[in-house]
């Protein structure tokens, strides 16, 4: 992927700001978004001084149309184009149904489904004016196997996963694939809010809940977001223009279903 523009949407942290690191690691020409500026502009230094690459730092909230579509729009044009679209976005809070009110999904539909639509509608033009495309959303492994206490994730992220393979259909005579990765534990900022939210509602240490998580999956670990980077990075690539819809499990073995 030399020189092909990629941007990749929450990306000063976590498992977005691997995926921008493997994909300059690769050769890609990359643009990332976030809200905190200082933490962006950081990300962004870092990433460029450790690849080599270019990496452009848009600072913008994916949560709101503007910001969604404000990114893909400046992106494209300080790079040339966009022929990589990795959509990502912060996890809404951990709660239980007698806790959420209508807004509480309001709000997590705006910030995992709409900012999603809305990026991916602003990138593929692009895509088909290049000839090649590859969107890549970062889903949840809850889509496939509910997490309890991620009511709000579960749902709209499930809905999320009907509207890309309903797209594959769409887009694929253009050549553009759609994919997702479903991460389960990776050491990110979320997964230690969910092992204190889960703390906190079993009375047990955040060590007790870490360790107890991690013993669940088979491998025993929690994951590296470069584990899940590099899978992303694949679905991005040439090598696997004969995958789309695809929805890529990355949790160790910890989804126990057959399908």
């Amino acid at each position: 992927m030399k020189d092909r523009p990629a941007l990749v949407a929450a990306a000063s942290k976590g498992l977005g700001r691997a995926c921008a690191e493997v994909l300059a690691e690769e050769g890609a020409r990359v643009a990332i978004c976030a809200r905190d500026a200082g933490a962006l502009e950081s990300a962004r230094d870092e990433i460029a001084e450790a690849t080599g690459a270019t990496v452009v730092a848009v600072s913008a909230d994916v949560a709101t149309e503007s910001g969604a579509t404000g990114f893909v729009r400046e992106a494209a044009q300080a790079l040339g184009g966009c022929e990589i679209l990795v959509t990502n976005a912060g996890g809404p809070r951990p709660a239980t149904f007698d806790e959420l009110a209508d807004e509480d999904f309001a709000g997590a539909f705006e910030l995992l489904f709409l900012s999603t639509i809305r990026m991916t509608r602003e990138a593929l033009p692009h895509m088909r004016a290049a000839g090649y495309g590859r969107v890549v959303a970062i889903a949840s492994s809850a889509v496939k196997q509910p997490i309890p206490g991620l009511m709000l994730s579960t749902s709209i992220r499930t809905g999320l996963i009907g509207w890309a393979r309903t797209l594959v259909d769409e887009v694929g005579p253009d050549g553009i694939t759609v994919n997702a990765v479903l991460p389960g534990r990776h050491a990110t900022d979320r997964i230690r809010e969910l092992h204190e939210d889960r703390a906190r509602r079993e009375g047990v240490s955040i060590e007790e809940a870490a360790a107890d998580d991690a013993s669940q999956i088979p491998l025993r670990r929690i994951g590296d977001p470069r584990e899940l980077a590099h899978v992303v990075a694949f679905l991005a690539s040439e090598r696997a223009s004969y995958v789309s819809g695809a929805f890529v499990q990355v949790d160790g073995g910890m989804y126990r279903g057959l399908l």
